[in-house]
């Protein structure tokens, strides 16, 4: 048994990369994933949401990949010639110019040597071009899942150990539930009995000294009787309460069997609680509701 809940988290340097992967996850009714990767690597999701969904049966997953290449190794620059190549026809031109103006007083040769540095090209808009360097995707799959299973086996056992929690804690409100609908058990037919004799002590009361047919009179009280039995009501919760334990040792995703038996029992014991006569039954079902709602609470969190 797993909880819904779960962190895991691995980060190092592999395959040139600097490499850090979260996956964290809370309760929900159903299966649901999102991942957040820088946009250059947006490629992975698919295969991310791929080894996730194959582990994963139930919860609102969130996993974070952030990725930097080590030295800039995703990065080329390099220079932008026909940017470079006008400008430094532009220069010319224009020191040509100049030198016509002066008649000749400025030598184009030492206008160029003083003025056209390296540290002028670096000043210049768009000399220089940075691109992204194309990297082959399986050698990037390759550096980021070895990452990606370490934080998902980090999820996985921090989700099986509050697992783990979560199934003792209901085994343990299913025992209680257990002993109360046993002690229903023994005083149901009590309860049956109690009324049936008071009904007839009514009813003898009420017709005084006429005369009554016994048998029809037992006859009519069978029926009263009849309908504040809770038998069936209480071997279907124990047929429950058993199908829940079968499920606790469950190594499948059990949340909703668990989830629909919950309401199973509760609508026993609702109806047990509607038929009782009985103040010691009537205070038993208002504990045993509270024991299927903290069962219910616990479950919410089972994946």
């Amino acid at each position: 048994m797993k909880s819904m809940t779960g962190y895991g988290r691995a980060s190092a340097q592999n395959g040139g990369y600097d490499i850090t992967v979260e996956i964290r996850a809370v309760n929900h009714r159903f299966y649901e994933c999102s991942v957040k990767l820088p946009r250059v690597y947006s490629y992975l999701e698919e295969k991310i949401k791929e080894q996730l969904q194959s582990r994963i049966a139930r919860g609102k997953v969130e996993i974070s990949l952030t990725m930097q290449a080590v030295g800039g190794k995703s990065l080329e620059v390099q220079v932008n010639h026909a940017a470079v190549s006008a400008y430094f026809r532009a220069l010319l031109e224009e020191n040509r110019r100049l030198a016509e103006e002066l008649d000749g007083g400025v030598s184009e040769h030492a206008f160029l040597k003083q003025d056209l540095s390296l540290s002028t090209l670096l000043r210049l808009p768009d000399a220089f071009q940075i691109q992204q360097v194309t990297e082959d995707a399986e050698v990037v799959w390759a550096s980021v899942e070895p990452l990606l299973h370490d934080a998902l086996t980090q999820f996985l056992s921090m989700r099986a150990v509050e697992g783990e929690r979560l199934k003792a804690d209901v085994a343990f409100h299913l025992d209680a539930l257990d002993q109360m609908t046993n002690r229903v058990e023994e005083l149901a037919p009590e309860t049956v009995q109690l009324y049936y004799d008071k009904l007839y002590r009514k009813i003898g009361e009420l017709l005084a000294d006429r005369t009554v047919e016994e048998s029809r009179l037992v006859t009519e009280a069978a029926v009263v009787a009849e309908k504040i039995a809770v038998d069936e009501e209480l071997v279907r919760l124990h047929s429950h309460i058993a199908q829940f334990r079968t499920l606790l040792e469950s190594d499948v995703p059990v949340g909703r069997k668990m989830d629909f038996l919950v309401q199973e029992m509760n609508r026993e014991v609702n109806t047990t609680g509607s038929k009782a006569q009985s103040l010691e039954i009537t205070k038993l079902v208002v504990d045993m509701k509270s024991e299927i709602e903290k069962i219910r609470e616990q479950i919410q969190n089972i994946e």
